[in-house]
């Protein structure tokens, strides 16, 4: 399937000033994928090494010249190696993550040879060594499970894919396309974006089927958890990362993890999976002024899980010979995936690069309860989202925010069709606020770029 990743992929690749490249991701995302994808199209010899299944690989890199590496590895290999025309894949290094300390000597000695390093549970095996990331002679791309676009191209919908990728804003809006879409979208709510489990579904594999898919993944997070005992007991990681789903769409309560973890340990152990990529933290920002992470709080988080299918897997929403319809959800179910599916959309936005894209939210500190459920920097301003689960609900936390914060334009993610209004209405407070409002379908969460204005 086509990933919108490869683009900067490409991008690297054509790069006069490339330098070696980390994948960084949680398992089962895609990433080997992607490297070996990149290689079958530039036709690029591909020179791969998995630590995980081959930890002998690491006798190739005894010296510090790339010249002396790539010798061996040769040797090794019965294969010539031409820098020019290779690219060198490091799989699953954080089996062996001493050896990205000598990334730095490829980016320096040898920069014609393409080199990638993919690894999940990165910065766990970093913790566990006496080095430091080579900062500034790697490049670093956060790899996220696949796309409600890219959902819709594995499945061969690309007419539809077209038609939502062209619309804007004052364009008429086909209630076909929005039939279409809402139902593509809740089949993705279902099946989450691991491409394991996506191959399943497009293969035509019974939901059940995929189900097993996704608990077969939450399985592998816990393999590598008991790898990984002297960060945090795995049974604290366990049950930190059951606690996420349960309180995706409100403020995570460390006390709340379980009755015989301690909050400290509960702390410790969701950073980590943070960390690891196996959820992400959706700071507290006062919202103020931008940057957004300008002013946060570490008291105040939300917390989501990598992708929607790691939800599914934990709390076991019913799969059978068929998916539930999302009316047959529970109203509690339908408002946690909402929180999830919007906020790993979100992600998308970026940036992919660096140290990867951040989540925010805002609630109201002391007093009468208030909350809104992300917010997005974009074109120099604020922009504030609401979420609905269905096409109706109050707003009344976002009217105040509007006005409280002084901002004109506010976004709402619901199961309608686009739409725009000048809002000029009173608080439950008695103020008076005037601000434009955009509604856009769930589908769309992805797409704010385009879209927000």
């Amino acid at each position: 399937m086509r990933r919108d990743t490869e683009t900067d992929l490409n991008v690297w690749l054509k790069d006069a000033d490339r330098k070696p490249l980390v994948l960084r991701g949680a398992r089962q995302v895609g990433k080997t994928w992607l490297v070996r994808n990149l290689a079958l199209q530039h036709g690029k010899d591909l020179i791969e090494l998995n630590f995980e299944r081959d930890p002998t690989g690491t006798r190739f890199f005894l010296s510090n010249d790339p010249k002396d590496i790539i010798a061996e590895i040769s040797l090794g290999l019965n294969r010539p190696i031409n820098p020019e025309n290779a690219l060198l894949f490091l799989d699953e290094i954080q089996a062996a993550a001493e050896l990205l300390a000598k990334l730095r000597w490829f980016a320096e000695e040898m920069p014609q040879l393409a080199v990638i390093a993919a690894g999940s549970l990165l910065e766990f095996a970093l913790d566990d060594h006496a080095f430091s990331m080579p900062v500034g002679r790697v490049g670093f791309l956060h790899i996220e499970p696949i796309s409600f676009l890219e959902f819709l191209d594995a499945h061969g919908q690309t007419l539809l894919r077209d038609r939502l990728l062209t619309w804007r804003p004052g364009m008429a809006f086909s209630p076909v396309v929005h039939e279409q879409a809402l139902l593509w979208f809740d089949r993705y709510a279902m099946v989450g974006g691991f491409p394991a489990v996506v191959v399943k579904d497009v293969a035509g594999h019974e939901p059940r089927q995929c189900r097993d898919a996704q608990l077969d993944i939450i399985a592998t997070y816990r393999a590598d958890f008991a790898r990984h005992s002297k960060f945090c007991p795995p049974a604290v990681l366990e049950a930190a990362m059951r606690a996420v789903a349960r309180s995706l769409g409100r403020k995570f309560v460390y006390a709340h993890v379980d009755e015989w973890v301690k909050q400290n340990q509960a702390r410790q152990a969701v950073e980590l999976l943070a960390r690891a990529r196996v959820c992400h933290l959706v700071n507290y920002t006062t919202a103020n002024g931008l940057p957004l992470g300008g002013e946060t709080k570490a008291t105040f988080r939300k917390v989501i899980l990598n992708d929607a299918g790691m939800f599914h897997a934990l709390i076991m929403t019913p799969a059978g010979a068929a998916f539930p319809k999302w009316e047959s959800l529970s109203p509690q179910v339908r408002g946690q995936l909402a929180e999830q599916l919007a906020g790993q959309q979100l992600r998308l936005l970026g940036p992919l690069r660096g140290d990867g894209p951040e989540l925010y939210y805002w609630q109201r500190d002391g007093g009468r309860p208030g909350e809104i459920d992300y917010l997005v920097q974009h074109g120099g301003r604020i922009l504030p989202i609401e979420l609905k689960s269905g096409t109706a609900g109050a707003m009344k936390s976002l009217h105040q925010f509007m006005f409280d914060k002084k901002l004109d334009w506010g976004l709402r993610f619901d199961r309608n069709m686009p739409s725009d209004i000048d809002l000029e209405i009173t608080t439950t407070k008695g103020d008076p606020v005037r601000y434009h409002l955009r509604s856009l379908p769930w589908y769309y969460a992805g797409m704010l770029k385009e879209l927000a204005g």
